[in-house]
């Protein structure tokens, strides 16, 4: 009589961790795709994207029930679990770093480099449709104080040089930004001061923030100002921070290449 050898037990967690993480790399990639295209449904897309990443937390699940039958009773499927745990991290890991900016950053969705004062929104027709109808409100005291804590390096660029001068850099400087310029007026008139109303998009959602520079001449040169407001939400997870650092670094260069 031939003999019979017992086979390992398969854990079926793996396989279906691996499906659904591969499920969720396709949904989010798609997602991605449609949140990207500005004639899209941002709210749904958004929601497809969040969907996604919920499956990813699925796979992840499944992938450690998978281990746990693997180490428990030597079941087979360790290289699927593996597999899923290695796709689903790749899906969560811009959210879960952002989850951790947010963590330690207050929740703040409109930054200025003049929180006592910030530099006002145009109220042109032109301006006013390219935020769709939107004009951010002034932040709160708190909001003012929770920015200085938070970012206290944000703060207004003094350049040596006349405000036309520093108004052109700062054209520039949206422009090799790549932000949409709705509209840009020269320094003059009764105040004296130029200013850009722009739309910047982010990295990697390509979602639409509400920009304006301020120009404002001095006795010593020019001062630049910059506000950043997200249009989605009530938290940038430092997002309009980082805009504002980047576009002043930008602008200091322009100076400085012109000396």
């Amino acid at each position: 009589m031939r003999r019979l050898l017992a086979e390992d037990p398969i854990t079926r967690a793996g396989p279906l961790a691996r499906a659904l993480a591969l499920f969720s790399l396709l949904a989010t990639g798609i997602a991605l795709l449609v949140v990207r295209d500005p004639r899209a449904d941002v709210t749904a897309a958004l929601a497809a994207l969040c969907a996604g990443l919920a499956v990813a937390v699925l796979a992840i699940l499944a992938a450690a029930f998978a281990f746990v039958r693997v180490w428990q009773d030597g079941a087979r499927g360790l290289g699927a679990a593996l597999g899923g745990l290695a796709l689903a991290a790749i899906v969560l890991a811009y959210p879960a770093y952002s989850a951790v900016r947010a963590a330690r950053l207050p929740a703040l969705s409109d930054i200025s480099t003049d929180p006592d004062v910030p530099p006002a929104f145009s109220r042109s027709r032109v301006a006013f449709a390219a935020r769709d109808g939107r004009y951010p409100d002034n932040p709160g005291r708190p909001a003012r104080d929770a920015q200085r804590k938070a970012y206290p390096q944000i703060a207004p660029l003094t350049l040596d040089m006349d405000a036309d001068q520093a108004f052109e850099l700062a054209r520039q400087a949206a422009v090799k930004r790549h932000w949409q310029i709705v509209e840009a007026i020269r320094p003059g008139g009764r105040m004296g001061q130029g200013r850009i109303d722009a739309v910047a998009r982010s990295l990697v959602l390509n979602l639409p923030a509400d920009v304006t520079v301020r120009v404002r001449p001095r006795a010593d040169g020019a001062r630049i100002d910059v506000r950043s407001a997200t249009r989605l939400g009530s938290r940038d997870f430092g997002a309009n921070a980082d805009r504002i650092r980047a576009y002043l670094d930008e602008v200091s260069n322009l100076a400085l290449s012109t000396k």
